[in-house]
């Protein structure tokens, strides 16, 4: 089967250019300018911005266990939506997956039901070291530790613990860094002032910059004793950027950092209006850590640009402050969110690309993905400049409800490819469960 896409602005490996795109099956065949092929499926491009698909590195798809809130079908078709062509799930599901056999069971699932590309997370407990080491990192994405409690309460604290599994894991270890011990007193003091009823506008000072950077500082400083893979998630605050060097290539890291949408779009002003729709662990703090963020981003201190995709019912976001979940969907919408940035000066396209696809598949060395290239599997978005409204019918996540809703992005996707199949065109998706189990070249 061959597909060919004319007249794209492909943007590619930090330059934007005008050309073709043929498509052989899965695979890139050849990129050009006025490329022709008898029988293939014309796609006009017509200007739109054509991008190797995004690769979310940190999503929370909640199968098993936690179904009514979302599943990997129903997560991965708002993926596609989004210009999303790969993701990486978290192991804060029911039961977590802190074995192999549990591990694997997810995997079948996705084989059978997602979307887009898959990888899955090991879960870290306080006793399932054995169980850890006997992860295949070829294959599996990496393993997930929560230094701070989160949605599941997975939290491993226990120093000796640590030291362990940094000392032996041989693959990248990614953490939730927030202290313990800090957000607890915070939430004992704003107890003790609100009683239970907390305003959501004291969450970034429980979450606190100080409860993040003790957590941040303390993995970093356990990677650099053991030369561990260590890849931080979520960086909310100014602070954290200052753990993180761009004096090295990203391929010769050992130390790395992930900045998240919410983090990158939102501030603690935005609490007034949306409330818990935008509670998350870690919370979204001051502009003035947005902006550091940012900046960091750019200068390459901060690595890849992911969503923490979380979501919960619109009921269980309407409860106290206390009973309300942290999280909220974010994987239809990453992509059109950085090209609106782009547009308001923040960050140039090339950048966004950077971040949100070729950085994930470096850092994870993901085989053949991630770039548009000759050879590589054909995965890939357009972008059209064309401006739309969201609104609860145009969003895909079964939650229903997504923090953007009621913004106007400039851009929207009109076409997304997995591995060579067309899985979404012009609001449209097509269930051909195209989606394929990531390798990585470890």
């Amino acid at each position: 089967m061959f597909t060919l896409i004319k007249n794209a602005r492909i943007v590619n490996e930090g330059s934007i250019q005008p050309g073709d795109v043929l498509i052989h099956d899965d695979r890139i065949e050849k990129i050009g300018r006025n490329l022709s092929a008898p029988h293939a499926q014309i796609v006009d491009a017509d200007g739109s911005y054509l991008i190797p698909g995004a690769i979310d590195d940190q999503v929370h798809f909640r199968e098993p266990g936690l179904t009514h809130k979302a599943t990997i079908f129903t997560e991965s078709r708002a993926a596609v939506a989004g210009g999303v062509t790969s993701f990486m799930e978290m192991p804060n599901t029911v039961p977590p997956a802190f074995t192999q056999a549990l591990l694997e069971e997810k995997y079948a699932v996705a084989s059978r039901d997602a979307l887009a590309n898959y990888s899955f997370f090991m879960g870290t407990s306080h006793n399932n070291l054995d169980e850890v080491l006997r992860t295949d990192i070829s294959r599996v994405c990496g393993l997930k530790i929560f230094m701070g409690s989160s949605t599941g309460n997975l939290l491993v604290d226990d120093p000796t613990v640590l030291e362990a599994v940094f000392s032996r894991f041989p693959g990248l270890i990614a953490t939730h860094c927030e202290s313990e011990p800090i957000i607890r007193a915070n939430l004992e003091a704003a107890r003790a002032r609100y009683g239970e009823d907390v305003p959501i506008e004291q969450h970034p000072l429980i979450r606190s910059e100080e409860a993040c950077y003790a957590s941040s500082s303390f993995a970093v400083a356990l990677a650099q004793k053991h030369g561990t893979q260590l890849h931080i998630l979520h960086i909310s605050t100014a602070r954290e950027t200052s753990l993180f060097d761009n004096t090295l290539p990203l391929e010769k890291k050992k130390i790395t950092a992930e900045a998240c949408i919410h983090h990158l779009w939102f501030s603690e002003a935005d609490y007034a209006t949306k409330g818990n729709l935008i509670k998350w662990n870690p919370a979204i703090k001051k502009a003035t850590d947005r902006t550091a963020i940012l900046q960091a981003v750019l200068d390459d201190r901060i690595d890849v640009i992911a969503t923490d995709h979380a979501p919960h019912t619109r009921e269980e976001k309407a409860q106290t402050y206390f009973k309300a979940p942290s999280g909220g969907p974010l994987v239809q919408h990453s992509v059109v969110a950085l090209f609106e940035m782009a547009r308001q000066g923040k960050l140039r396209v090339e950048q966004a690309v950077q971040k949100l696809a070729h950085n994930p598949a470096i850092l994870f060395r993901i085989r053949e993905r991630g770039f548009i290239r000759e050879g590589y599997f054909a995965d890939l978005a357009l972008v059209k400049e064309e401006p739309w409204t969201v609104k609860p019918e145009t969003i895909l996540a079964k939650c229903g409800w997504s923090p953007f809703e009621g913004y106007t992005f400039s851009h929207r996707i009109t076409h997304t490819w997995i591995n060579g199949q067309l899985a979404y065109a012009n609001n449209r998706i097509y269930e051909v469960g195209a989606g394929q189990r990531l390798a990585f070249a470890r």
